[in-house]
């Protein structure tokens, strides 16, 4: 075989598959200020507006292990551009609307792009030289961190200034350059598994998901106890239940439940829900308080720009971290790291429970925060990686981005409850309490904490550097029944 096109430029390939990764957190970020505005926006009910968040986070649970899967088989750099074509076309299609149908359409256009950060941590494992291997994971793992933190700022200095939509071209023209760049610098790999798409497997999926996930979402609005949530809730069961036993009697799953099952994959999956619990924690905490007027006596009184620059420093901590992280996995193992960042992560939000009055404190609560997801967003692709063949690279790290996403989900679906039953009136406007806050960062410690406990269990034998060692085509051959 001849020599990868990638050996004399690694930096570059880095480079643009973590820019990639960016320009996909950034779609998700860049709605965020008009939000509250949507249902004027798209004459819509605030009920059915709020659809054009919801649906992006259901296409995006569907698309990332299917996604995953088809990136195994046909080609990662291959799904890899069809994601950036989708996130460019959804980015258009809202860009050109005024109503509600196209918008959502567009979201979830957008959403079926969110595959992307999993499948260039897969491309990486394929294509880079060993010792860069373990640094460039870390980076574009925390990719998803940085272009969130950094277009909160951006997308509020674009909405005060320039009409709504410009949000949006933003979005088509980064996804543009990104579309540009990838098939110049970043090779197609060789590792392929071939085989034949379990099509039941992925409508068995993205049923059993979309139920969960919108139950999640929309429980607050519908009601906890009301018939739809609890049948949505009862039919992820049952279909999931399904989809499993499916899944393990097919001969080509879309998703190896006995490669999840292993020891290493499971436990580093059930942490990174945790983990995902406490970083949205942040996203949806930090901002309000911000925002909040003064006269609450706890909020600060200031802009969503000025909530966006404040938020902007910690996703440069979590780029920064990342190279640590990576430098800590390969001296004690990924599974250290990953139990260093969440021990970071919990100690932030007990700084941020203490210190919370000036700006300056959200500021460094942020940042102590950050660079603890740093270190496990960069621990997880190697703890992953080290568990499964290089023929399931893409599905597997999928997989494990999916299960962020959940928790996400329930963090929102969480902090939603708390800051809605614990409230103050201030002239005739029910706000949440200081107290509700500090419960929300409680609860971020306490997953985070939960995700530390998971982590221990994970095999600890496990260094970064023997994934970076392991050749794709050594990877290729393991066999994928062998326990982890």
């Amino acid at each position: 075989m001849p020599a990868s096109p990638t050996a004399s430029r690694p930096n570059a390939v880095v480079a643009v598959l973590a820019l990639a990764g960016i320009v996909v957190s950034l779609m998700q970020t860049l709605v965020i200020p008009i939000v509250p505005e949507l249902p004027e926006l798209l004459d819509a009910p605030a009920s059915d507006a709020a659809w054009a968040v919801t649906a992006t986070l259901l296409a995006a649970a569907v698309a990332t292990p299917v996604v995953g899967r088809l990136g195994d088989m046909a080609g990662k750099r291959r799904m890899l551009l069809v994601s950036l074509v989708l996130l460019i076309s959804g980015s258009v299609v809202c860009a050109l609307s005024d109503s509600l149908i196209p918008m959502v359409a567009g979201r979830a256009m957008q959403g079926l792009s969110a595959a992307v950060i999993p499948l260039g941590i897969s491309i990486m494992r394929d294509e880079l030289p060993a010792e860069r291997l373990a640094g460039a994971t870390a980076l574009m793992s925390a990719s998803l961190g940085v272009g969130g933190a950094l277009g909160l700022p951006a997308a509020a200095l674009i909405a005060d200034n320039l009409d709504w939509h410009m949000l949006f071209w933003t979005s088509a023209a980064l996804g543009a350059v990104a579309l540009v760049l990838v098939p110049l610098l970043v090779p197609e790999s060789t590792v392929r598994s071939g085989g034949r798409f379990d099509v039941l497997g992925g409508l068995g999926m993205a049923t059993g998901l979309v139920c969960l996930l919108l139950a999640i979402s929309k429980g607050a609005d519908w009601g906890w106890t009301s018939g739809t949530t609890l049948g949505l809730f009862a039919a992820a069961v049952v279909v999931l239940a399904v989809w499993g036993r499916w899944e393990l009697r097919t001969p080509q799953p879309l998703v190896d439940l006995r490669t999840t099952a292993r020891r290493q994959v499971l436990f580093t999956n059930l942490a990174s829900i945790a983990i995902g619990f406490s970083m949205f924690a942040m996203s949806l905490v930090l901002p309000q308080l911000l925002q909040l007027p003064e006269a609450t006596g706890y909020g600060l009184g200031r802009s969503l720009l000025t909530a966006g620059l404040v938020m902007a420093p910690s996703g440069l901590v979590m780029m920064a971290f990342a190279p640590v992280s990576a430098k800590v996995s390969r001296a004690r193992g990924p599974k250290v790291t990953m139990m260093i960042g969440a021990l970071i992560v919990a100690a932030g939000y007990g700084l941020n429970i203490v210190l919370m009055s000036e700006v300056w404190h959200l500021v460094l609560a942020s940042c102590v925060i950050s660079a603890g997801i740093g270190f496990t967003y960069g621990a997880m692709p190697a703890l992953i990686m080290g568990a499964v063949p290089a023929s399931e690279t893409a599905a597997a790290n999928s997989l494990n981005t999916l299960m962020r996403s959940i928790g996400t989900s329930v963090a929102s679906a969480v902090a939603g409850v708390v800051l809605a039953q614990m409230t103050i009136s201030l002239r005739g406007f029910a706000l949440p309490s200081e107290n509700a806050f500090k419960v929300v960062m409680a609860v971020g410690a306490g997953a985070a904490l939960l995700s530390f406990v998971i982590a221990s269990f994970i095999p600890r034998h496990r260094p970064a550097a023997a994934v970076a060692s392991a050749s794709p085509a050594a990877g290729a051959e393991a066999d994928p029944a062998s326990v982890g």
